[in-house]
């Protein structure tokens, strides 16, 4: 919707967070002339993570709640960590989690113009080429209670600084030579305004415009002036980037020449990141995990990546609903992981199609049901849905049952298969369990029942009360399949606060495979193969990206109940 001045009493404010708020009240007062222009700009060296999904979220989600645009910059500016591969898995997250951009725009697209910018600085006394070290350069930043020295290179002459910074794009100076640093304020109680460093030297082919440069701009210096230069009106970011916001300003106002910027530049506003209990967030631990081999991949499901979070079969709405949870403040919080698997929970139980599938089987033989003999039962594809139809199952005298489902001598409140007992076969018969087969050491091999024929499921007269229910599949009418079954990624609640290296605190149960299961053909036909299911009794689950017809394999996403209450 458009957002004029009618639009702008609190009323209409009562349901907006605090940024669509700010953003409703610039509309009402013009600011901009009206216009509203977000945009989302990742560095492309890695692939995003469900923090990024929520400032995808805010940046794409406030564009379109007010009808402005919000934009896909990617921040190019160091070709040391980046590649377009992440270039397109970012945009493929971006469209999986339900949006779209205006355009696509990069930082490199700006590197002639902000180069302009830095040689103007420079000729304005504004800016000076430094050639100490990086630790020589810190050690003099100072602390925030004491001021920074000046460098011995602060005053050097205009004409040495351009020379040297023009040099420093020719490959003449090797890496770390020499920097370009903002002549503002030493003192500045804002350590980010003592003389920042704005251009360093990469000699490396960056992967949109080659050999061409040798300076690529800091993040400081390119992020405003990319804002200022797409016409962007809110630049939102999280809460990290509050003390980088006076000097973000302090280069647009440097930018602007003059002109009066007062109801028509980009501001900067900032909300609370995500953090999630017993994952990490920082790319660089997030890309030694998948360097070094301890997940498979930057789509593990056990990752906080948005492609970890789809293989393992969450659906996009499920991850906008968590976000809409947690909500958008000014203040950290570490998020309860428990609260993106209830997300989960409820969307997929709206979703997922109904299968039968079993993962510790035994066998169960129906001694009085006829040899050779087979039937097609019907199954509800999705009781919340009853447009999704129904589907048949084939019912034999040989079944698979879970292990689990089957005691000899079991507690009162066990109502499941027991000698002497009734249990309903769902969508089948009832049958009463009449004993079972064991090998030489005592396991379980085979379970015996008869079935009543009166009793099948549908049939007039057949409903009689019993006080168990089970899942069952034919053993001459399924699908081999292996079944990954995941836990948390680490073993204390916030890894990023233990002073141990996080390799350390990787759970070593965070995986568990099984190899001898069992599926119903549905659940892989060409209608349900791409959809996300629900096995019964036992949780959602989804086909893996590796997966073949020859080799099944399914990734549990979540179980019907939370499993992690203590």
């Amino acid at each position: 919707m458009n957002v004029n001045a009618n639009h702008a009493e609190p009323a209409e404010k009562k349901g907006l967070n605090f940024i669509e708020q700010i953003v409703a009240t610039d509309l009402a007062n013009n600011k901009n002339g009206g216009r509203l222009q977000t945009r989302f700009p990742p560095e492309p060296n890695g692939y995003l993570h469900i923090g990024h999904a929520k400032a995808i979220c805010m940046d794409f989600g406030v564009a379109h709640k007010f009808g402005g645009v919000c934009n896909l910059r990617f921040d190019d500016t160091n070709p040391q960590k980046e590649d377009t591969e992440y270039v397109e898995a970012i945009k493929q997250d971006i469209e999986w989690l339900g949006f779209k951009w205006g355009n696509i725009y990069h930082a490199s697209d700006y590197f002639d113009q902000l180069y302009q910018f830095a040689i103007r600085l420079i000729e304005e006394g504004k800016a000076y080429v430094d050639e100490q070290t990086s630790e020589q350069i810190a050690q003099q930043k100072g602390t925030p209670t004491q001021p920074g020295q000046d460098s011995p290179y602060r005053n050097r002459p205009v004409e040495e600084s351009l020379e040297l910074f023009q040099k420093m794009n020719t490959g003449e100076v090797p890496e770390g030579a020499m920097v370009l640093r903002a002549k503002i304020d030493m003192a500045n109680p804002n350590m980010h305004f003592r003389d920042p460093i704005i251009y360093r030297i990469i000699n490396k082919e960056h992967h949109r415009t080659g050999s061409k440069w040798k300076v690529y701009p800091m993040y400081d210096f390119a992020h405003g002036q990319s804002d200022y230069f797409e016409g962007v009106t809110h630049s939102i970011c999280t809460l990290e980037f509050v003390p980088h916001r006076p000097l973000y300003d302090y280069f647009i106002d440097e930018l602007k020449e003059g002109r009066d910027l007062d109801d028509n530049r980009p501001r900067q506003y900032e909300f609370n990141r995500l953090n999630l209990t017993y994952t990490v967030m920082s790319k660089r631990k997030l890309l030694a995990l998948v360097q070094e081999g301890l997940v498979d991949g930057w789509d593990d499901p056990r990752m906080p990546t948005v492609c970890g979070l789809r293989r393992r079969g969450y659906s996009p709405e499920a991850v906008r609903k968590f976000i809409n949870m947690i909500g958008y403040t000014k203040f950290d919080a570490l998020n309860d992981y428990a609260m993106l698997e209830a997300a989960a929970r409820e969307d997929l139980n709206a979703r997922a199609l109904r299968v039968s599938a079993v993962l510790n089987p035994v066998k169960l033989i129906i001694t009085n049901y006829p040899e050779g003999q087979t039937e097609e039962m019907e199954a509800q594809n999705n009781p919340e849905y009853e447009a999704d139809g129904k589907h048949t199952v084939t019912f034999s005298r040989e079944l698979w049952m879970e292990r689990d489902d089957f005691m000899e001598d079991a507690p009162k409140k066990f109502f499941r298969m027991v000698p002497g007992k009734e249990v309903r076969l769902k969508n089948a018969y009832i049958v009463k369990c009449t004993g079972c087969k064991k090998d030489d050491e005592g396991n379980v091999v085979e379970v015996y029942a008869e079935y009543d024929p009166t009793s099948r499921s549908g049939l007039e007269g057949a409903n009689r009360k019993v006080k168990g229910t089970l899942h069952w599949l034919s053993t001459a009418h399924c699908l081999p399949a292996e079944v990954r079954l995941y836990d948390r990624l680490f073993t204390v609640e916030n890894p990023s606060a233990d002073p141990r290296d996080f390799r350390e605190l990787l759970n070593p149960d965070s995986l568990k495979v099984l190899t001898n299961c069992y599926v119903e053909p549905f659940a892989v036909n060409n209608d349900t193969c791409n959809r996300y299911l629900q096995f019964q009794r036992t949780g959602y689950f989804t086909l893996d990206t590796h997966s073949t017809p020859d080799h099944l394999i399914f990734n549990k996403t979540v179980g019907l109940k939370d499993s992690w209450k203590a």
